[in-house]
């Protein structure tokens, strides 16, 4: 079986736009430019990776994982390897697109994408919210197709968080405090003209984020990888802590319970495993946040902030990991218009 990894990290933004011809702003290009070679982190050694330039990608990779790797490919290779399976990022209208323009065929049908652009869609993320109540978790979050049901909430609750139901990290959320400015109705008025609704979220005080990173069968199972600690700025992420499991439980369970985390995971694992059977066979991750309570515990968990239905970037520290020793850290760095990949020692970013 020839397999091919390939890193489109416009991916959300492409499922949001739901078009086969899609051009990506220029961070999501230059990121797939910089770090293409990321897949060949995990790639077994007769893998194929899509990079758009291979020297550079054989360079920064060796730079990263300090040995070679001979498989990656261009776009014009590809009508010659016989792919007969391909591992994105994510999957979307526009990468199906290209790869049937270059000859591959093992590719989604139109129709399979469209239920994975379905199950992305933040409602999924709102019902999975309200399945993890358990005692130490909050969090609320609803769906809404009217700007008055917006003004109801913050009257309601003084600050929130909306966002739209698809959008990539950082973009299509906003944070509201007190009352909505002009800016803000219009580009809710625009998300729910767009979209057909958006997410309302209570504001939660956050202290740390983190997440858990799964992978799904597509046959009703799904299997738990380990936890993802990571940074972000802003809703942008930054970077993620390497380190073994145990070591990231120990950090965690100064806030949260193991007891509560097994429980939550249990729970994931059954409520998703359900929902994907027959319609997703991959990975995703579910972004969590440690929250300040002013209640007689001094923390609370938010069990679900987000679902991503893709690789993550803890995907990639997890197979990392067990390359570096602990208390490292890998953080995306943009400078001199270029991104690159950094591993530090002692936790800096």
């Amino acid at each position: 079986m020839a397999v091919l990894h390939i890193f489109n990290p416009e991916h959300d933004i492409a499922l949001a736009a739901n078009l086969s011809n899609f051009t990506a702003p220029h961070a999501g290009r230059q990121l797939r430019h910089d770090l293409g070679y990321l897949p060949a982190i995990w790639a077994d050694d007769e893998d194929y990776v899509l990079v758009e330039h291979v020297e550079d990608a054989q360079r920064d990779f060796a730079g990263v994982m300090h040995r070679p790797f001979d498989r990656f490919v261009n776009k014009h290779q590809l009508s010659k390897l016989g792919i007969t399976h391909v591992e994105p990022w994510g999957w979307d209208l526009a990468l199906r697109s290209f790869l049937l323009r270059y000859g591959v065929e093992a590719v989604p049908t139109e129709e399979e994408i469209g239920v994975i652009r379905d199950l992305s869609h933040r409602k999924y993320a709102v019902d999975l919210l309200r399945e993890l109540e358990f005692e130490g978790t909050t969090g609320r979050s609803w769906l809404a197709d009217t700007l008055v049901e917006v003004h109801q909430a913050l009257r309601n609750h003084h600050q929130i968080v909306v966002k739209a139901p698809w959008s990539s990290s950082g973009r299509g959320i906003r944070f509201i405090d007190s009352e909505l400015n002009g800016y803000q109705q219009r580009w809710i008025q625009n998300v729910i003209a767009s979209q057909g609704s958006i997410v309302i979220e209570t504001y939660c005080h956050k202290v740390n984020d983190f997440g858990m990173e799964f992978e799904s069968d597509g046959q009703g199972n799904v299997r738990y990888l380990g936890l993802s600690l990571f940074h972000t700025e802003n809703g942008a992420y930054i970077g993620n802590i390497l380190a073994a499991e145990e070591e990231k439980q120990k950090m965690i369970s100064r806030y949260i319970s193991e007891e509560l985390l097994m429980a939550v995971r249990e729970k994931i694992c059954s409520s998703l495993g359900a929902l994907y059977k027959g319609r997703y066979a991959g990975p995703f991750g579910v972004d969590m946040m440690v929250v300040r309570s002013e209640a007689n515990v001094p923390f609370l968990l938010n069990p679900c902030v987000e679902i991503n239905l893709r690789r993550t970037m803890g995907h990639v520290a997890l197979a990392l990991a067990s390359h570096y020793p602990s208390d490292h850290v890998m953080c995306i760095k943009y400078s001199d218009n270029s991104y690159k990949l950094q591993i530090s020692p002692n936790g800096n970013i």
